[in-house]
């Protein structure tokens, strides 16, 4: 660049030329396959708080009596 000569940017668009903000097909897919995990994070989160603030309403009953009979046993010796 010489002394007194203008620096222009290819960033800023000259005269009547309006930039082209369209966006592809890939990056609408993307977009959306995008906004589709951020969907499937938030309900995971909120169940994740849930299972955490009652960790019970979710066990079923059964559960807790299987394989207690073992443990029964078990402490009988002890």
């Amino acid at each position: 660049m010489m002394d007194g000569e203008i620096f222009t940017t290819t960033l800023v668009p000259s005269g009547n030329m309006t930039p082209n903000y369209s966006m592809t097909l890939a990056q609408k897919t993307t977009f959306a396959f995008v906004i589709l995990l951020f969907i499937f994070l938030g309900i995971l989160i909120v169940r994740c708080f849930q299972i955490l603030l009652n960790p019970y309403q979710s066990m079923l009953t059964s559960a807790w009596t299987d394989g207690l009979d073992g443990l029964e046993f078990d402490y009988a010796f002890a």
